[in-house]
């Protein structure tokens, strides 16, 4: 059992902070994923002695850490999956570049085609392939120290591998991630990208809800960026 760390919880939603190189929906490896180790959390928690209903509502690569929600009700699932749909859901991201960005805040806008053969997205600016789908998202460097530069990012829309391939097309790889430019592959193969934050309206209480997840100080890069959390 990993250390979850909850970050929200109710009758209808659960949040948790997902550790980087965790799957969060089983595959083809049949490595564990966070998925299971939510649902042996809320059998224990609460007492629950037959099978627990758990939606996945989005997913995080698997070398991403932060914020994963997912639903306890059919009911919530439906709902999210829609606020999702409508681009009602707002995320925050944090990636560490060893690349300054120029100019330090913008809005990037690409055409983005995935490789699934591959796993590989590809983004161009201008729209090439018939499948291509129109991504767009802003940044701001928010923190530097050294040759490490803390972004801010905000995607627009959720295209697969979307932040580590527009920031590798402006010559920013995210640090670690080698499949997007980066020289150097992190020792323990994640990136130092990390969901921040995502905020909606409750899909039942009807209440806004922002949920914010820190980065693993263990981590030390993320360790050198700590006081923007505190």
């Amino acid at each position: 059992m990993i250390g979850l760390q909850v970050l929200f919880e109710d009758n209808h939603l659960i949040a948790v902070n997902k550790p980087a190189g965790l799957l969060v929906q089983g595959d083809e490896t049949q490595d564990k994923p966070l998925s299971e180790f939510v649902k042996q959390y809320i059998a224990d928690r609460y007492n629950k002695p037959g099978a627990v209903f758990l939606g996945t509502i989005h997913r995080l690569d698997r070398p991403v850490s932060g914020v994963v929600i997912f639903a306890r009700t059919s009911k919530a699932l439906a709902r999210m999956n829609k606020l999702f749909q409508e681009r009602a859901i707002q995320k925050t991201y944090w990636a560490i570049t060893e690349d300054r960005p120029a100019p330090l805040q913008g809005k990037l806008v690409h055409y983005i085609d995935k490789d699934r053969s591959r796993n590989v997205a590809h983004a161009s600016i201008k729209k090439r392939h018939k499948k291509a789908k129109k991504s767009e998202l802003t940044y701001e460097m928010i923190a530097e120290i050294g040759n490490h530069h803390l972004l801010e990012v905000k995607p627009k829309t959720g295209r697969p591998h979307q932040i580590r391939v527009q920031l590798s097309h402006i010559g920013c790889p995210i640090r670690g991630d080698i499949k997007y430019g980066a020289p150097i592959a992190n020792p323990d193969g994640n990136i130092h990208l990390h969901c921040r934050s995502i905020s909606f309206v409750h899909p039942v209480r009807k209440e806004p809800v922002t949920i914010t997840a820190n980065p693993l100080v263990k981590d030390e890069v993320w360790k050198m960026f700590e006081g923007r959390w505190i």
